[in-house]
């Protein structure tokens, strides 16, 4: 895996920060990409390795070939991006936020995948990160679940269609990054101790055993249209 060069769109903070130093422990060149160009520099500022950083608006469909040319050749492409849009009561949820979550999420990991396919090895690969309300059945993230779905649905078919490129899918459980920060601390700290009481292993998530499990799929060259569920077994309904 040494001296390949791997993007991480969503590189800045959570999983795809904990991808980023744990691919530079293991030699690769990483350049993270996000939208705020100040929580970019304090990210790369935190990594040791071969590291750049790109501003780059992955909502921005029109602007990603641009900014993939720019970016140049690269091995492997892992898209990072986090979405909260789309959670609530199916019979409540307001539609224009689960329009917003496909917009944001699903159609900014389509769209990466696209344009970056021109500097793309064909040794290469593509990983996305969707998360395991694809999977799960639980009340209240219907939308969730359709959005993180339609991104799993894609490995399997880009498997085929992109070949020999390898094409996979990481579906995170519940995990402690600043997708939570939504919640205060008082509200954060019994929120997990009830997901952590549903989930077989007895705990949540860190980032770094996503970024492991991402590293997997990246390194192991047999493997090409698989979900990783990364979850502690959470969707199995404990």
């Amino acid at each position: 895996m040494a001296s390949q060069h791997t993007i991480i769109v969503g590189g800045s903070f959570g999983i795809g920060l904990a991808t980023a130093a744990h691919l530079l422990q293991k030699g690769h060149r990483v350049t993270i990409a996000g939208r705020d160009a100040a929580k970019l520099h304090a990210a790369a500022e935190s990594l040791d390795g071969d590291i750049a950083a790109i501003v780059m608006d992955a909502a921005d469909l029109a602007g990603l070939p641009t900014a993939f040319q720019a970016i140049g050749p690269l091995d492997h492409l892992v898209l990072a991006l986090g979405g909260g849009n789309g959670a609530g009561p199916f019979a409540t949820v307001d539609l224009a936020d689960i329009r917003k979550g496909f917009e944001q999420k699903t159609m900014a990991h389509f769209a990466c995948a696209q344009a970056c396919l021109p500097n793309l090895s064909k040794q290469g690969s593509i990983t996305f990160v969707s998360a395991v309300s694809a999977q799960a059945a639980m009340p209240g993230t219907a939308g969730l679940g359709a959005i993180n779905a339609a991104i799993a649905a894609l490995a399997p078919i880009l498997a085929v269609e992109l070949k020999p490129i390898r094409v996979n899918c990481v579906s995170p459980g519940v995990v402690d990054t600043p997708w939570w920060d939504f919640l205060s601390a008082d509200q954060k700290e019994p929120t997990f101790e009830g997901f952590a009481a549903r989930t077989p292993v007895g705990r949540i998530g860190r980032s770094r055993e996503i970024a492991e499990a991402i590293a997997f799929l990246i390194g192991n060259g047999f493997t090409s249209g698989h979900t990783l569920i990364c979850d502690g077994g959470i969707r199995l309904g404990q």
